[in-house]
């Protein structure tokens, strides 16, 4: 059943709206979206042109959207548009914003002023950066994006176990080595690049399986090419793109057009953690459905000189007298470390010691197996 605000947001889905950001953001549902991807402009106040030693010139941005006449006016469009993306932003959902030196220190504190609690920022190190050709600064070769959810202790998406199967199954860190857009990903017309800015789909792919699901809505404000709507596409995520530029929308319709995802059935680009979606199972119900009985020994990290009592109540009580729930045992065992009680704790079933995260999802099968059965 779709919800006032599904049915609002609908007709704005998998389009690309032209007009002005800010105008155009006071016309969507209010909390409609689940991500943000923003690329504004970066206010890059180049002061001169820019040559190689071969005395070709560099196609650096020079475009009039990058222009501001003073930090104070760049300042004022940045809190008007960001204020405006909060209020579309669900409850629930987080903002990504990408900046260089430029501009995002500005941003960030913006950010703040208005309530937005940042989760991380990362920075992109672009593995084939533009040298500095005067050879008067460092070459510069990151990014920087921010991460925020709307507000502090807000629930968010984070697709942790996914992160870490880009990675090699190591957790994801903040330092994100991603080539520039170049090659044959790179849109040209007529020879020349088509947009200035224009970013890897390899550095949107990453935000947008971490911090989205497939069905989300993701909104860019200043949409340019269409990289994050041509990721969203391939992903199975909705998407909203506002674009000013009339030359730019022209471009990135037909990118969109291109683009026919593969059809599968939700669950297979579905990669939020199935365990995290299972219902929640207390340590007390095993005891109350007999899969373990009062008196029980449990063995830490499936050592069995390290062992404890199961409590009447769903408590262990270690040999030092420490009592408390699996994780809080784990965690005085481990010098005061998180633990994660079900997969530290081990049962002996057979002569085999196995984890107490056995007992749980065998509770689970057989709870949904009961539920089949009433229907």
């Amino acid at each position: 059943m779709m919800t006032d605000t599904h049915q609002q947001i609908t007709p704005y889905l998998d389009q690309i709206i032209q007009g002005d950001c800010i105008e155009i953001l006071k016309t969507l549902p209010e909390k409609s979206v689940d991500l943000i991807f923003a690329d504004p402009p970066y206010n890059l106040q180049l002061q001169q042109e820019l040559w190689r030693p071969n005395m070709t010139r560099v196609n650096g941005v020079d475009d009039p959207w990058d222009k501001f006449d003073s930090l104070k006016a760049y300042d004022e469009f940045s809190a008007t548009w960001l204020q405006a993306c909060r209020r579309v932003l669900k409850d629930t959902g987080t903002i990504w914003v990408i900046g260089s030196y430029h501009n995002i220190f500005r941003i960030g504190a913006i950010m703040q002023d208005l309530g937005y609690w940042f989760l991380n920022d990362i920075v992109w190190i672009k593995t084939n950066p533009m040298p500095n050709f005067r050879g008067v600064r460092f070459a510069n070769a990151h990014e920087t994006l921010l991460w925020a959810s709307k507000f502090k202790g807000a629930k968010y998406t984070f697709n942790h176990h996914a992160m870490k199967g880009l990675n090699g199954e190591k957790q994801m860190r903040s330092d994100w080595v991603i080539p520039i857009c170049s090659g044959a990903e790179r849109i040209k017309v007529a020879g020349k690049k088509a947009h200035s800015t224009q970013k890897p789909e390899a550095l949107l792919y990453r935000v947008l399986l971490a911090a989205s699901n497939p069905g989300d809505v993701v909104l860019d404000p200043f949409f340019g090419s269409g990289t994050t709507g041509a990721v969203a596409k391939k992903l199975h995520r909705h998407w909203i793109g506002i674009e000013r530029e009339g030359k730019y929308i022209e471009i990135a319709q037909a990118r969109m057009a291109a683009i026919t995802p593969e059809s599968f059935s939700q669950e297979v680009f579905d990669v939020r953690d199935k365990k995290r979606l299972a219902p929640r199972v207390a340590f007390s119900q095993l005891l109350e459905a007999g899969y373990l009985q009062p008196g029980q020994q449990v063995y830490f990290r499936g050592r069995k000189t390290e062992s404890a009592h199961v409590k009447p109540d769903g408590k262990i009580r270690l040999k030092d007298g420490f009592e408390g729930s699996i994780h809080q045992c784990g965690s005085h065992l481990m010098g005061g470390s998180p633990c994660n009680g079900w997969q530290q704790w081990y049962y002996e079933e057979n002569g085999d010691l196995r984890p107490v995260d056995v007992l749980r999802e065998r509770y689970r099968r057989h709870c949904l197996e009961q539920r089949t059965e009433d229907q």
